[in-house]
């Protein structure tokens, strides 16, 4: 049904079929080469990576806390191609705050999730970042990553939890800053008792110890973390603890101290080995406005230790891509909406009302309905979200606005705790277009919107029910440690575009309040009451490729 009228940039890259070559990073004077995995190995916000293989299959999970469905997984054969699979939850329910009311839980939610694959099934262990029963230990299974996910059980909370099977089938979680405890056989609860310190940071551990992986290797176990020494000279790197048995005694070693990209140091994530026995670590780096992204380098075992990064120890700028005949795919996709179900590449902020929108209403169409009377884009439910992607992206939406109601708000954004928005406005029987930039202020402890401030740069009244809505973002590295520049434009018919609002607008990263990188938003509100809607016909997104 749907026919686009511009070109998607979506290029089908075939990885090249080779006999298998132990993966490693190339030299600064390397030609370029489509076919090379290019860091960032995912330029969109993946944070808190944790990464194993089942096979020939790579399979992660990352935080999207107040983003719902929750906790994604993640499937690639060559770690350079990754597609959205499941979600091991749908919702969360243990407060209203997770439905934008008496609260809400931006920045946090679902954070760190671990994933485990013991004796035919996967295991995901995660903690919301919440006080009190709200931050339980969850822990899920399923026969497939694509899931169904089923829940185990709940326990206390573990903060930045990694749940470890031993080879003797004893079950284990490794929390917080070197904490361990035994878990029962079935899951359902710790062992009490067994809380062990398995190490004490030594005195130049001056910062956050967090981020807790463990592995096994050759029968020694590693617990790799993130260390955040704040001290002249020194970096945000990944440490290893290592021992030959669990309980200790374990001893350390900084395993990866390294900037990249001119953007700052990396920190936090995990290694994985190849079915051919090579490794890899998967590290995330803060990157502004577009989040926290993963880089990929290769990984050397030096005395039983594994040295992340090439030769000099640094993460490198592209690595040789794994044998592989999978084509070019991505966790950020158009959509057309002509499915009976959305697609897995859309996140929801906060829980969805289920009967404010609709694929079936207006076949090809999804539409979003007014469910709640709210103040601003900040308290309204069902805003649809899909991340950003560097170095550029571009999307675009077409709206159908003539079910409206006085008093409704309607487009598309560049989402965050700072907003730049393309806002359809309804006052009476009368259309606008506003491009307006956003900003809303978040009490610290109950995440409640305490004040929402709009600031309109530009309005253009409409005289037509059809609109075309487009968000450029640019995160190449530049002045002010990166651009993380967004332009918006609209159109009337389609093909001619005209630029709207602020110049090059600066999207930003604020961990006090979102702590996640900006994503394209659709919504659609009622400020006076319910029962309005739009119909959004596609949406079309393209990437620059290096």
């Amino acid at each position: 049904m749907r026919t686009f009228q511009t070109a998607i940039v979506l290029l089908a890259v075939l990885l090249a079929r080779t006999n298998t070559i132990q993966a490693q990073a190339l030299n600064s004077t390397a030609s370029p080469n489509k076919e090379l995995i290019v860091n960032p190995m995912l330029w969109a916000d993946v944070p808190d990576p944790d990464v194993i293989r089942v096979g020939d299959t790579f399979y992660m999970v990352s935080t999207t806390m107040h983003l719902m469905p929750g906790a994604p997984v993640m499937r690639s054969k060559d770690l350079k191609n990754w597609e959205t699979v499941s979600y091991i939850f749908d919702r969360l329910t243990d407060s209203p705050k997770y439905d934008l009311q008496e609260g809400t839980v931006y920045g946090r939610g679902q954070w760190a999730t671990s994933l485990k694959y013991h004796k035919g099934k996967f295991y995901a262990l995660l903690a919301p970042n919440e006080a009190g029963h709200m931050g339980d230990t969850y822990i899920f299974t399923a026969e497939k990553a694509e899931g169904p996910w089923t829940q185990v059980s709940r326990m206390r909370h573990f903060h930045d939890c990694s749940l470890f099977f031993d080879d003797d089938d004893r079950v284990y979680v490794f929390y917080g800053t070197g904490e361990m405890m035994e878990l029962k056989p079935d899951l359902s609860d710790v062992i009490e008792g067994t809380h062990q310190q398995i190490f004490k940071r030594d005195a130049e551990e001056t910062g956050l110890l967090e981020g807790s992986r463990m592995i096994k290797h050759n029968g020694k176990y590693y617990l790799l973390m993130i260390s955040h020494v704040y001290a002249p000279g020194r970096h945000r790197r990944e440490v290893c603890y290592r021992a030959t048995d669990i309980h200790g005694p374990y001893e350390k070693r900084v395993i990866l101290e390294s900037d990249f990209g001119g953007m700052g140091y990396v920190g936090q994530g995990t290694i994985v080995d190849t079915e051919y026995g090579d490794w890899y670590g998967i590290i995330f780096q803060d990157r502004g406005g577009v989040g926290r992204l993963l880089t990929l380098s290769p990984v050397r075992w030096i005395d039983g230790w594994p040295m992340i990064g090439d030769e000099q120890g640094k993460v490198p700028a592209t690595m040789r891509p794994l044998v592989s005949n999978q084509p070019e795919k991505g966790i950020v996709c158009s959509d057309g909406f002509d499915d009976a179900t959305l697609g897995l590449h859309w996140q929801w902020n906060h829980n969805p009302i289920d009967k404010a929108w609709s694929l079936n209403e207006r076949p090809g169409y999804l539409r979003l309905k007014t469910g709640r009377v709210v103040d601003n884009i900040y308290l309204a439910p069902n805003t649809l979200t899909q991340r950003m992607e560097g170095p550029a992206c571009s999307a675009y939406i077409s709206i159908d606005l003539s079910h409206m109601k006085d008093g409704d708000c309607a487009g598309f954004a560049a989402f965050n705790s700072e907003t730049g928005a393309l806002m359809v406005k309804k006052t009476g029987k009368k259309l606008t277009l506003q491009m307006s930039e956003l900003d809303v202020q978040l009490a610290e402890r109950t995440k409640a919107v305490e004040k929402a401030e709009e600031k309109v740069i530009e309005t253009i009244p409409l005289k037509q029910s059809k609109i075309w809505l487009r968000i450029d973002a640019d995160f190449r590295p530049g002045q002010r440690g990166g651009r993380d520049a967004a332009n918006f434009f609209y159109s009337l018919d389609g093909t001619q575009w005209k630029k709207i609002g602020t110049n090059d607008y600066r999207m930003r990263f604020d961990w006090r309040r979102f702590f996640m990188g900006t994503k394209f938003a659709l919504f659609c509100y009622a400020t006076k009451k319910i029962g309005g809607y739009v119909d959004i016909d596609e949406f079309c997104y393209s990437k620059q490729h290096d």
